[in-house]
């Protein structure tokens, strides 16, 4: 079982909560369990927001709930200052099927399973500067169910998996190091980028969780110096319902 729910990223209601929702599920889909159920955690400011809007964020939620094939089986509401909105999610795999964080081995493979730019797009969408096609692109990638996963407990190549969220590829990818016991290089240019979020990332957009995550992380992380500053911005960049990341034999 798991929990995750956190405040709006996006304005449209309906949307909030289906990348809400889609990040939730993607914590079972990791594992490479299949999601049973969900309850949601929904807080809201009911003297100040609409309470359309709360029914808005719920059936964007249960949207998603849908498409994953499992029932929002009732939740938890309560006052709150901010709106915030999540699932509890429970799944099942047999023990000897979960995959972890910490079996990655020499000479494997990165895999990401999305593009990164989620949290640069979303903060330039607070800006009011993002077009219609980059709020699409957004939407698009957040709201991709991470179901692979599920296939991917029974490839026995694939050591390792995790989604990456708010710690960024390169957090993500540093507990798998950590928890393995090895090290890892990127190559950035194979490293796929939501191409809305490209041209911002090189004008110093971005959530200030870029500069949190590399301040806290940043020592065990060598970068070559050929790299054009947005490259670090992006592999720091706090992701909403980001993608999976495999490390998997060579001949997976």
């Amino acid at each position: 079982a798991t929990t995750d729910f956190f405040m709006p990223i996006v304005d449209d209601a309906y949307d909030f909560g289906r990348i809400a929702a889609a990040n939730a599920i993607s914590d079972i889909y990791a594992m490479g369990a299949s999601p049973a159920l969900a309850l949601a955690i929904v807080g809201m400011p009911i003297n100040t927001l609409p309470l359309g809007e709360v029914r808005r964020i719920m059936a964007g939620g249960a949207a998603v709930c849908h498409e994953a094939g499992i029932p929002l089986a009732g939740g938890h509401s309560i006052d709150a200052p901010e709106p915030i909105y999540g699932l509890a999610v429970m799944g099942s795999i047999h023990p000897d099927r979960v995959k972890r964080n910490a079996s990655a081995r020499p000479g494997d493979l990165l895999i990401l399973g999305k593009p990164l730019g989620v949290g640069i797009l979303s903060a330039v969408l607070k800006k009011g500067l993002l077009d219609a096609a980059g709020y699409e692109a957004l939407l698009d990638t957040t709201t991709q169910l991470n179901r692979p996963g599920i296939a991917f407990a029974g490839w026995p190549g694939v050591h390792a998996m995790t989604d990456v969220t708010g710690f960024g590829l390169l957090g993500h990818l540093l507990e798998i190091c950590r928890a393995s016991g090895v090290a890892a290089r990127v190559d950035f240019a194979t490293v796929p980028v939501l191409a809305a979020a490209l041209d911002f990332a090189r004008e110093g957009h971005g959530p200030g969780a870029i500069e949190r995550n590399w301040g806290s992380y940043g020592t065990e992380v060598t970068l070559d110096p050929a790299l054009p500053a947005y490259a670090q911005r992006l592999l720091c960049d706090a992701q909403t319902s980001g993608g999976l990341l495999l490390a998997c034999a060579v001949e997976t």
